[in-house]
């Protein structure tokens, strides 16, 4: 059975920080690959932030252009909108029947995870790989007894990524791309098409 990591992400654009972790993920655990998982609509964010899906989707492709074990998946964009996590996983689980999946996730979202669409579903059939978060500024500290909750998740020892996609829109926006946070491919075609300005 073929191992892959679904990392799930609007990927809006995709930066240094995110192929560091799929990186990490692939290189450091028992993974064959890590997808990339580009989500056209996801329930908790705006529509109208937003790049194109396609667009967002042709940017991770150039990112990971010659990465080994790294891919770039539109699977969520023939599934119905909003994006639903338990809805794309049990479309892969008939799709890929001798792949198994397990989820990438920041340790931030499992403060909400019991809110999300068929929760119950993602933890009673998925392993969830967990990366270290900084808590946002007045935000409570997660539950340090999420694994009693969710025994199928384990954190892993990631490094932590301090750097947010709307940090660098707003580089852009400004006239002041941050060129370093970006894959160069990635910064070119931003930088060439003012995508963000």
């Amino acid at each position: 059975m073929k191992k892959v990591g679904l990392f799930f992400g609007t990927f809006n654009p995709i930066h240094i920080g995110h192929l560091a972790l799929a990186e990490f993920f692939q290189k450091s655990t028992d993974l064959e690959e890590v997808w990339l998982v580009v989500t056209p609509l996801n329930p908790f964010k705006k529509k109208s932030n937003l790049l194109p899906d396609r667009e967002r989707l042709h940017l991770v492709r150039l990112a990971l252009e010659n990465q080994i074990g790294l891919r770039a998946s539109d699977i969520e964009f023939n599934l119905q909108t909003p994006n639903y996590t338990a809805q794309t996983l049990a479309y892969l689980r008939e799709k890929f029947p001798e792949t198994i999946f397990s989820v990438i996730m920041g340790e931030d979202n499992l403060k909400t995870l019991h809110k999300w669409r068929n929760y119950e579903s993602i933890v009673d059939n998925h392993d969830i790989l967990v990366y270290p978060r900084h808590p946002l500024p007045n935000e409570e500290m997660i539950d340090l007894n999420w694994q009693d909750k969710y025994p199928r998740a384990q954190l892993v020892a990631a490094p932590k990524m301090e750097i947010s996609a709307s940090m660098i829109r707003k580089s852009f926006a400004e006239g002041k791309g941050f060129r370093n946070l970006l894959p160069k491919a990635v910064f070119d075609y931003i930088e060439g098409s003012n995508l963000f300005k």
